[in-house]
């Protein structure tokens, strides 16, 4: 098809887009199975087997999904497994959304239209967005994940949410096979939330849309890129991206050398009193107001104090370099992930009054 853009790094099957409707023609595959490994399938590295699979690699195969899904009792959609503890048997369909292509929809006078299949891999959709002249997402390089999970999270870093930039989510819900497109107010984005995790959370996403500006902008409002070498306001988009996946790199393991879901807790938010009282308390306090007047405090830096940042315990450990890393040192299970989060979680709590919450779904 010659509307449809290829990029390194990403394998396409024979790919064939619509306005309206994305649809994906692939080779044959195996549909589901039963006990299948789900080791290798989330970043954490945790030994989990799952009793129904069904792996998604065509929209043709939607109508066999709905069929399979109304045969169990639950399921779980799984992208690129970077924000999940998986449990090691898990006893629900697991649904695995490996839907790939992208293409430029449309464009007006100031904004340029591109869908993105929710399987593709998302730092390799950021990517490839600059290379065709498409700004704006570069904050974001080398978040782990599938570009469907980006609306769920609301994923975010150094200035930028993927908010920002999202124009509408295209969906299907699996037990009534509707399908929908969310606008962006729909989406009720929020930190690190959206619909998808409430209202919305039947509803499998097959592609989003994102809306780019063609006047951009750099941003570069966040503490590390302001202080990182040779950054200015007439910086690139391609320098921004250099600039975050380096700094990434630097504080952040490598998933596939040691196994981690990157930032396990949110920052939490705390009301103006609380702040103040914090302040007057403990030195070098590090929080960033909010438009609302509320205050969001830095996850790492709480923990950092609570003295567990390099720490152990049983297989999994606290990063070295980032205190809201956990890692995985070799055979870690879901319950050593929960047995050291509610420790943590239960020292911040103790010390500061403030209650911390993980980022991933455990499953």
């Amino acid at each position: 098809m010659d509307d449809v853009l290829r990029h390194e790094g990403v394998n396409f099957d024979t790919i064939e887009f619509f306005l309206g409707s994305l649809s994906v023609f692939s080779r044959p595959s195996t549909l589901f199975c039963n006990m299948t490994s789900l080791t290798s399938l989330n970043t954490f590295g945790l030994i989990s087997q799952a009793e129904d699979f069904f792996s998604l690699t065509a929209e043709t195969q939607l109508s066999a999904l709905l069929e399979r899904v109304k045969q169990v009792s639950a399921y779980f959609v799984l992208g690129g497994g970077s924000n999940v503890v998986l449990n090691e048997r898990i006893n629900k369909l697991i649904i695995h959304n490996q839907l790939k292509g992208i293409r430029q929809v449309s464009e007006t006078d100031d904004t340029v239209f591109v869908e993105a299949a929710a399987g593709e891999v998302w730092h390799d959709f950021v990517a490839y967005c600059i290379q065709q002249g498409w700004y704006g997402l570069e904050n974001l390089a080398l978040i782990p994940g599938t570009v469907g999970a980006s609306p769920v999270q609301n994923i975010g870093a150094y200035g930028k949410e993927v908010k920002d930039y999202l124009w509408e989510v295209r969906a299907i819900h699996l037990l009534t096979g509707e399908q929908h497109v969310f606008s962006k107010d729909e989406c009720r984005f929020a930190y690190r939330d959206s619909i998808f995790k409430h209202e919305a959370k039947d509803y499998l996403i097959l592609s989003v849309v994102f809306a780019f500006p063609k006047k951009w902008q750099a941003s570069l409002n966040y503490a590390d890129l302001k202080k990182y070498p040779g950054l200015t306001e007439q910086s690139t988009a391609q320098d921004i991206f250099d600039a975050v996946v380096a700094i990434r790199q630097q504080k952040l393991p490598d998933p596939k050398v040691l196994g981690n879901a990157g930032s396990f807790f949110k920052n939490p938010i705390v009301s103006p009193t609380k702040y103040t009282e914090l302040v007057a308390q403990f030195d070098g306090l590090v929080a960033y107001p909010q438009e609302n007047g509320m205050y969001k405090l830095a996850a790492g830096w709480l923990i950092d104090q609570c003295g567990w940042k390099g720490k152990s315990l049983g297989p999994v450990g606290v990063h070295d370099r980032q205190a809201l890393v956990l890692v995985n040192r070799g055979g870690a299970t879901a319950a050593d992930i929960r047995q050291i989060a509610e420790a943590i979680q239960a020292d911040v709590a103790k010390r500061y009054g403030v209650e911390i919450e993980p980022e991933p779904i455990f499953v």
